[in-house]
């Protein structure tokens, strides 16, 4: 039950920090979390773990978080501001990727280094999972950014729920979907890459509507009311 109340206190810490972030500093605190946010998650998903009897690969959540990000963003601001923040984490993991490689390289010290093979465990598969996750990341972020905004025009104030749900879960499915075949086609068998993605999909689809919440909390720090 461990993993489960682990999973859920994630849950919660993640979409606080998002909003604590947001009243704090405004957008540049939803940008800051982004930036934390991206290379977090990218850490995360190389541990795989068993949640409510599923295989699933850790980061979702905190991912997930990125979706209430531009959310809040597109509602309270602009797509324009919301779009800014999808580059900004595409620029984030890109360079902690191209400097950890560097990092790699160094040859260290016989004697007093004992991090140098723990370091590798961790970034020395990170160029697969960065291009899977970049991959996924830019085209369902910017996909979640395009598709909220379009129900905003639509229902312009009205039903933030329905347009935070439908943005966020299609989003999530396409992500879903890229980085799992990128991510783990060729090292994974075929089941764990189906538990992985189902289970994925499952618990994302329960973050998603979960955040409903924090969205509505954040239009009313827009509005002072908080």
């Amino acid at each position: 039950m461990i993993n489960e109340l682990l999973w859920i206190g994630t849950l919660i810490a993640s979409f606080i920090i998002v909003i604590l972030a947001y009243k704090l500093f405004g957008k540049t605190g939803l940008y800051i979390w982004t930036a934390a946010a991206v290379i977090i998650a990218n850490i995360q998903v190389m541990k795989t773990v068993q949640v409510f009897g599923l295989v699933t690969a850790l980061g979702n959540v905190i991912y997930a978080s990125l979706f209430l990000v531009t959310d809040i963003l597109n509602e309270n601001h602009s797509r324009k501001d919301a779009q800014k923040a999808v580059w900004i984490g595409f620029f984030v993991l890109i360079s902690v990727t191209i400097l950890m490689q560097i990092t790699l390289q160094f040859i260290p010290t016989d004697s007093s280094d004992e991090l140098h093979q723990s370091l590798n465990n961790i970034f020395s598969v990170m160029p697969r999972i960065a291009f899977a996750s970049l991959t996924a990341y830019i085209i369902s972020q910017t996909h979640d950014v395009w598709f909220f905004s379009k129900l905003k025009k639509k229902h312009k104030k009205k039903h933030l729920w329905i347009r935070n749900n439908l943005s966020t879960i299609s989003s999530q499915t396409i992500d879903n979907i890229i980085f799992t075949l990128i991510a783990f086609v060729g090292v994974e068998s075929w089941d764990i890459i189906l538990q992985i993605f189902i289970t994925s999909l499952i618990l994302k689809v329960i973050v998603a509507a979960f955040d409903t919440p924090f969205i509505y909390l954040s239009r009313k720090i827009k509005s002072g009311l908080i």
